[in-house]
């Protein structure tokens, strides 16, 4: 195994951010004079172990290329969903010349407020590992199962609300954040039994844990919020404008 791996990052910017609600692409949103993507992309940027960088966007993305970057972005053109644009990610990074042991980092354009020293954490975990190394934040919260119940009156239509139906025992609970640091072998693989079985997924942690393949967590900083709401917008403002 290698432990000194070239490390080739890579933000999806494909998807259109539907529970964001803005009229523009969620990583087009701008935040203190810069988009969502600018921002995430310097993060990436100020890592030394970062050697090639990658940006993967729609097909009919006429936004990214127009824009100034930290640094040098390739492109490569993303898919209908998130593992399909990841797929093609990797492909073009194994085109560029990356061997098996290589890293691939994955981060989100929609996380412009990663600490510098969390992405370096990340790397390093990862290049001791056969698979890869996540960042992560142990759950703080209580958690609540909800369920849903229908509520009918008397001259009104019925309607759905939700109900606790549980709590659930957050300990060993982990939220999980980006980067996410994989072997290029090895990642490759899971997102082929991705691909064969029709998964559904939501981060690539996830294609790892239907092999059975361990993946290294990595405690990260709480600033690492991504934003998925308008109201988070708010708080990224005054978590950027702090870490300056």
């Amino acid at each position: 195994m290698n432990t000194h791996p070239r490390v080739y990052a890579m933000i999806v910017a494909a998807g259109r951010g539907s529970r964001f609600g803005a009229s523009v692409s969620k990583q087009y949103s701008m935040l203190q004079g810069q988009t969502l993507l600018q921002h995430s992309v310097a993060r990436l940027a100020r890592s030394a172990y970062i050697s090639d960088f990658f940006l993967v966007v729609a097909a009919d993305d006429s936004t990214a290329q127009t824009l100034d970057f930290a640094l040098p972005v390739q492109y490569a053109i993303g898919g209908a969903e998130r593992w399909q644009s990841v797929r093609a990610g990797v492909e073009a990074i194994v085109e560029a010349g990356a061997d098996k042991d290589d890293l691939i980092l994955i981060h989100d354009a929609a996380r412009p407020a990663v600490p510098c020293n969390d992405i370096d954490q990340v790397i390093d975990a990862a290049r001791l590992e056969a698979y890869g190394a996540i960042l992560a934040t142990p759950v703080a919260d209580t958690l609540k199962l909800s369920t849903s119940i229908s509520q009918s009156k008397p001259m009104y239509e019925s309607t759905l609300h939700d109900y606790v139906e549980r709590t659930i025992d957050r300990h060993n609970m982990w939220q999980a954040q980006t980067p996410q640091v994989f072997r290029v072998a090895q990642l490759r693989h899971v997102l082929s039994y991705v691909a064969e079985h029709q998964l559904n997924i939501t981060d690539e942690s996830s294609a790892f844990e239907h092999l059975n393949l361990p993946i290294r967590l990595v405690s990260g900083s709480r600033q690492n919020i991504k934003l998925t709401y308008p109201d988070d917008a708010i708080l990224l403002a005054a978590i950027l404008a702090a870490q300056k």
